[in-house]
């Protein structure tokens, strides 16, 4: 943090808002590009259509690698869905299906605190449960923010699937019962925050959810829950720690977390343009325009490059939590030719200048295409067209290294693609699943135009105190 003041600060971010630091980006028509987004679209799609099992709706952790079943990644696969109808992938009546039998065997999961035979706890899920059974995944958490992403998954086709058809109406009632079962208040062990999770060996888990990061979800659903919701106190507890994030990076002043993916999965859902919490207000931003500056810092940091990787640039970027080669030590040779010990990593929270170890996801930019389209685009083209190893039936691999050429190392994930790197051979589905909800709203505003209407994030937002904009 630098040693300006909050409130120099705050003055400072209304200023640049004010003043249009940032221009409102227009995009000139480009077919390529355009051509381009609806393939990564389609493909992205298709990952969810073809690997979540038709039978249950568990979507796979990763693909092909065989893996249990994240809850996480079964929101986003719902999400997939009405994504898919309106693009004319699939019928509704396909998506239908698939969303009433996804909803169906959550519901009928057994829940209780036993270590083993159950899927969750008080109305939370295990973050990882067995791709076969649904039952819990050796000895994973019960996690906060991993139900919260299958929660907003199941939020959206509730107000996706509003028609009058029987099934439909069961998919709304199963929402309202699956949401409704979250014990939210169970998990502010420390009130008034909520806490990361809980196990059975070892009960709450020692950490709460502070901002800013990823979780603001959490909050908006304990928030708007209409059975077991938490008090408006807890939304103070999140903004608490907020001052330690606010300030200057690479020229923008921002709500600053390392890890791209942080300005990127609520927005998957919520539309926050306009509409603010009392924090925003005292800025003159909105979390929309936060993620916006994030994105310009991200391309700006790669610009930079820092620490001399290979393939870093204004074009290419993307540093986010993802797979990665392995856990290893090496010498490196920066582009600057100063040799240096570096530590490499398998999967990893990754985050520029804090941990970035050479690796590029590029879901990273492809998750940010609707807050700039202007540059995630041509990122992902620049990606696909320099690295093509980087592209399969389903768009991108989850990540690749430009700079991990160590062909004698034993690698955790991926393979060395020769004279080019490392490059994953892993699909995940929390990776995939925010870059196509986004393309998804960059083309038409799939998600959020029904989200708005979704009786339950509302009162959540209200809760918060968010005002302005779609909100009234």
């Amino acid at each position: 943090m630098d040693s300006l003041t909050r409130r120099a600060l705050l003055a400072q971010g209304a200023g640049l808002a004010l003043a249009g630091a940032l221009p409102a980006w227009g995009l000139a028509p480009d077919p390529a590009a355009d051509a381009f987004v609806a393939d990564l679209e389609r493909r992205t799609f298709d990952f969810f259509w073809d690997t979540t099992d038709a039978s249950t709706g568990l979507a796979p952790d990763r693909w092909p690698t065989p893996s249990f079943a994240s809850i996480a990644a079964v929101g986003f696969a719902l999400s997939a869905y009405p994504v898919g109808v309106a693009r004319g992938y699939i019928t509704r009546e396909q998506a239908r299906e698939r969303t009433l039998t996804t909803l169906r065997f959550f519901a009928g999961l057994p829940q209780g605190p036993g270590r083993t035979g159950v899927a969750g706890h008080k109305g939370f899920f295990y973050h990882f449960l067995d791709m076969k059974t649904g039952l819990r995944f050796a000895r994973c958490e019960l996690s906060t923010v991993d139900t919260a992403l299958l929660m907003m998954g199941a939020l959206h086709v509730q107000s996706f699937f509003d028609g009058e058809h029987a099934d439909e109406a069961r998919i709304r009632a199963l929402v309202d019962e699956l949401y409704g079962r979250v014990d939210w208040a169970w998990a502010q062990v420390r009130p008034p925050s909520i806490g990361h999770g809980w196990t059975p060996e070892r009960g709450h888990l020692p950490n709460d959810w502070k901002g800013y990061n990823e979780a603001m979800m959490v909050y908006l659903l304990a928030l708007g829950s209409p059975t077991r919701p938490v008090p408006p106190e807890a939304y103070g507890a999140w903004l608490s720690t907020y001052e330690r994030s606010w300030g200057e990076s690479q020229g923008q002043t921002l709500l600053r977390f390392a890890p791209l993916f942080g300005h990127q999965f609520t927005h998957c859902w919520v539309d926050f343009r306009g509409i603010r919490d009392a924090f925003m207000r005292d800025t003159g931003l909105d979390y929309f325009e936060n993620s916006r500056r994030a994105t310009y810092v991200q391309q700006a940091y790669a610009a930079a490059n820092p620490r001399g990787w290979q393939g870093y640039s204004a074009e290419v970027w993307g540093v986010t939590a993802s797979d990665g080669p392995a856990d290893i030590t090496l010498a490196y040779t920066t582009t600057a030719g100063k040799t240096e010990r570096r530590r490499f990593a398998s999967y990893a929270g990754r985050g520029m200048g804090e941990v970035d170890d050479g690796t590029l996801a590029p879901y990273g930019a492809g998750s940010s295409i609707a807050f700039a389209p202007e540059i995630a685009i041509p990122a992902l083209m620049a990606i696909q067209q320099r690295h093509p190893h980087t592209w399969g039936r389903y768009g991108f691999w989850d990540a690749f290294n430009p700079s991990f050429n160590y062909p004698d190392v034993r690698l955790t994930h991926g393979r060395i693609e020769p004279g080019k790197g490392w490059v994953d051979t892993d699909m995940l589905g929390i990776d995939q699943g925010p870059m196509l909800a986004m393309m998804g709203n960059h083309r038409g505003e799939l998600v959020w135009q029904v989200m708005r209407r979704n009786a339950h994030l509302v009162r959540g937002l209200k809760r918060a105190g968010f005002t302005g904009g779609w909100l009234g």
